[in-house]
């Protein structure tokens, strides 16, 4: 992909705020050539710096160095330089599946000024008419825009779970509600050895956690602790957290998908099929009752996005962790050398959408696993066996003989070393820290998954 960025604003208009409306200006030549830059860039695959709002945040006269213009054509300031390489490489890591997923939210002096156990309903902070309450609502208001947006929100609290509840159930200027959030924690443990347990329960890596936390000492044995986890310092005055969690990036994103959209209503539904399985006697009854249709399908163009999305976000249940653009995605749609699968899969709670996708290089006698990668929050559900019975099918047909796989280990990734031994493949050599794996066609027998199978294939 091809990383392009708006242009900067002069520093000075020519005739004030008129330059806005008088043809051929600096400053309309400006706006017209960045409209039209965002329109090329829809359905292109490659990605924007917008470096017109980021000169604005530190002010047009000082992104612009005339003295440095004259001297060495240097576009902007040098003393810019590494606030520009900062969000280039924000953009870089989101291509690699690096942006963080999960807001974990304190709730006293964070959501909320006072102590809600000590306080009551009545006695905390929030509100409009008030500074500091009109402070606390913006937090809120910037958490549920980020829900919307995809970002998980988790709740951890050192309080009673029923006190800490009680403002998003009562109160009535509360923003964010309880079915706002995917996974709700409030005790009295060390806040570190909490978000380890968030980030189990949504089967995510810690890497993935921002914590928001008024509290200092709880920030530095967070860190301390967890040094994966994103600690934004907060300061004192509460006017200022949606500006600090926002303007360190962690939630970088370069595409947005419906999926993304659906993420945490996803995973409080995550959080029914847990308490489902709890209650059910074993597994194979467990599965049965959650009543799954499996999608499989070829790439297309609806799917492209979130392909490439997946392809690049995935880390854990990742194979290979081979990375791909969408430009690429999209050639492999109709490259007849590559069979590319995209898996989708609902349940009697919802759609969980988009899955798992597999690319196999279609050779003669042998199709090769390029890519095999899955959410883990389908993880124990038979969909591995689902769709090794697809791709055996398939390759069948095309009279080969056998799959080839490869296990890469990526450091991020053990989750899924023995992935192709529990499938059944055996163990066919080593190629450095790679593993070769292989399974025959012939002696193979499907698994019979407990779900219903739909295919779409023109």
């Amino acid at each position: 992909p091809v990383m392009v960025q708006t242009l900067p604003h002069p520093a000075a208009p020519l005739l004030g705020s008129f330059d806005k409306r008088l043809p051929g200006s600096p400053h309309a030549l400006t706006d017209a050539f960045n409209a039209r830059l965002l329109e090329l860039l829809d359905g292109s695959g490659d990605i924007l710096l917008d470096v017109a709002t980021l000169s604005q945040t530190v002010g047009l006269h000082e992104w612009h160095d005339a003295t440095q213009w004259h001297l060495a054509k240097l576009s902007f300031s040098q003393n810019a330089v590494p606030l520009y390489a900062e969000h280039v490489g924000r953009l870089l890591a989101a291509m690699r599946g690096k942006s963080r997923k999960c807001l974990v939210m304190d709730l006293d002096n964070t959501l909320w000024g006072g102590i809600i156990g000590d306080d009551g309903l009545d006695g905390i902070v929030l509100g409009q008419g008030d500074p500091a309450g009109e402070a606390y609502l913006d937090i809120q208001g910037t958490a549920k825009q980020l829900s919307r947006l995809g970002v998980i929100l988790a709740v951890s609290s050192k309080n009673e779970d029923a006190m800490a509840r009680l403002p998003f159930r009562e109160h009535p200027d509360m923003i964010l509600k309880e079915d706002d959030i995917a996974f709700f924690q409030a005790n009295w443990m060390d806040k570190a050895t909490n978000l380890e347990a968030i980030a189990e329960a949504l089967d995510i890596g810690t890497d993935a956690l921002v914590l928001l936390d008024d509290n200092p000492a709880e920030r530095a044995q967070v860190r301390d602790a967890l040094p994966a986890v994103a600690v934004p310092e907060l300061p004192d005055d509460p006017a200022l957290f949606p500006r600090i969690l926002l303007a360190a990036g962690y939630f970088e994103s370069i595409a947005f998908s419906d999926e993304d959209r659906n993420r945490g209503s996803d995973y409080r539904t995550r959080a029914k099929r847990i308490e489902l399985k709890g209650v059910t006697r074993d597994l194979s009854e467990y599965l049965e009752s959650l009543d799954m249709e499996i999608t499989f399908s070829r790439f297309d163009a609806t799917g492209r996005s979130r392909i490439a999305q997946l392809i690049n976000k995935s880390n854990q249940f990742n194979l290979t962790t081979r990375r791909y653009t969408e430009a690429q995605v999209e050639a492999m749609e109709g490259d007849p050398s590559i069979f590319p699968l995209q898996v989708r899969l609902k349940d009697r709670f919802g759609d969980n959408g988009m899955i798992s996708v597999v690319i196999c290089k279609i050779g003669r006698d042998v199709w090769d696993i390029d890519t095999w990668l899955m959410s883990c929050r389908v993880l124990g559900r038979k969909v591995e066996e689902a769709v090794l019975d697809e791709l055996v099918n398939h390759a069948k047909a095309a009279d080969a003989d056998a799959l080839g796989g490869r296990y890469i280990p990526s450091g991020r990734n053990d989750l899924v070393f023995n992935h192709f031994e529990k499938l059944g493949f055996t163990k066919d050599g080593e190629d450095g820290d790679e593993t070769l794996w292989r399974l025959d066609l012939s002696p193979h027998s499907s698994a019979n998954p407990p779900m219903r199978i739909k295919r779409s294939f023109d």
